[in-house]
């Protein structure tokens, strides 16, 4: 019996025992992990702070061409529109709608059986006031030396130089009334005054042409082009804000190239020229309206057609330039981040202008000598130490 009780007690004991030695042991590991964690940590956090690799660019300062770009829209330089000149039936169109007309090319025949018939018949007055006018020449040839004799009294002879002067005005009548029906009859025949581009006929063939519904068609001269595009009043300030400043230097006399570039990104073989600007703002758009031209000998550029145009010419004095991975955008504005002389990097404040190819004009906050960090500035925080490669 006391065996047993001796023997209970002793197993309790172990038990107890090895449960505080297992304790003892559980706290002595987790007291090593956490120290190893410690360990592990510092060395990171050590890891961390040590110098960042990266990438810096110097700024230097120089004097670089910029350009301007816009959405503008083509314009043929003279639209004309054609229309009937006399009125009648329309025979038939005599080009092909759509196509490039040449000038002095048949548009369209009017019928001019009648127009003939009028051109004969003012030909006939003619003819029968001209036998008038002789036959009161002859009169008067006969009359003015007999009155001269005095065989035929001062009205006899009055009234033969009348005669003559009044065949004489009816003949300059008939001649206009001939010239009139001439050109009626030849206004049947509708030709183009210019070269260029036509459009769709307006009047279909046996339609009676009147004042009301004289419009046939259009044709647009194809070369040269306007080139139309509209600039903000924003951009137009700044613009002046900046040459007046003398950050930008103007062409000489303002003249300004234009490149035309397509829908598809391909660059137009001919240039133009800024040829005309509205000073008139227009209040509806806020806008003011500038007029490019340029040549088209090949028919590429079209009437209302959506290109870019890109003005060239002008130039960036001193322009400091940074690539746009450089510049990080803060609720507070735009900063570049800077090496210090003394190693370690700090975030700076910038006034960003106009983009420039995939760099950013800087306005203000860098100068000439300056470390921009361009790759790495994830890793950046203010007084972080870097190391340039």
């Amino acid at each position: 019996m006391r065996r047993a009780m001796f023997s209970g007690q002793v197993s309790a004991w172990y038990a107890s025992c090895r449960g505080r030695l297992c304790l003892h042991l559980l706290l002595v590991c987790l007291t090593a992990g956490a120290a190893c964690g410690c360990q592990k940590h510092d060395l990171q956090t050590d890891k961390e702070e040590g110098p960042v690799a990266v990438s810096t660019i110097t700024v230097r300062p120089a004097d670089v061409p910029v350009s301007f770009e816009y959405i503008a829209q083509i314009q043929s330089s003279q639209q004309v529109n054609i229309q009937a000149r006399v009125s009648g039936f329309l025979d038939h169109r005599l080009y092909v709608e759509g196509s490039i007309v040449k000038k002095g090319q048949k548009l369209f025949l009017m019928d001019q059986k009648p127009f003939k018939a009028q051109l004969d018949q003012a030909e006939a007055a003619l003819a029968r006031r001209k036998a008038a006018l002789q036959v009161a020449r002859l009169n008067l040839a006969r009359v003015r030396p007999l009155a001269a004799a005095s065989a035929l009294s001062q009205k006899d002879l009055d009234d033969a130089i009348g005669q003559f002067e009044s065949a004489s005005a009816s003949v300059e009548e008939a001649k206009a009334s001939v010239e009139q029906a001439r050109l009626n009859l030849s206004y049947t025949l509708i030709t183009s005054p210019v070269s260029g581009i036509s459009s769709d006929a307006v009047q279909a063939d046996g339609t009676y042409l009147h004042p009301s519904n004289s419009l046939l068609t259009t044709v647009a001269l194809i070369s040269p082009m306007y080139v139309n595009f509209s600039v903000s009043e924003n951009d137009w300030l700044h613009y002046r804000r900046e040459v007046a400043q003398g950050l930008l230097i103007e062409p000489e006399r303002k003249d300004y190239v234009a490149e035309i570039i397509l829908s598809d990104g391909s660059v137009f073989p001919d240039t133009g020229k800024v040829t005309f600007s509205n000073p008139s703002y227009d209040p509806k758009t806020g806008t003011f309206l500038i007029r490019a031209t340029v040549d088209n000998p090949g028919g590429v550029l079209r009437p209302n057609q959506y290109v870019h145009v890109r003005l060239k010419g002008a130039v960036r004095r001193n322009g400091i330039l940074v690539p746009q991975r450089a510049v990080q955008q803060t609720s507070k504005g735009h900063v570049v981040w800077v090496v210090e002389k003394d190693g370690l990097a700090e975030p700076r404040p910038v006034t960003v202008g106009q983009w420039h190819g995939d760099e950013w004009f800087i306005d203000e906050g860098l100068r000439k000598g300056d470390q921009v960090v361009v790759e790495g500035i994830l890793k950046l925080r203010p007084g972080q130490a870097v190391k340039r490669e």
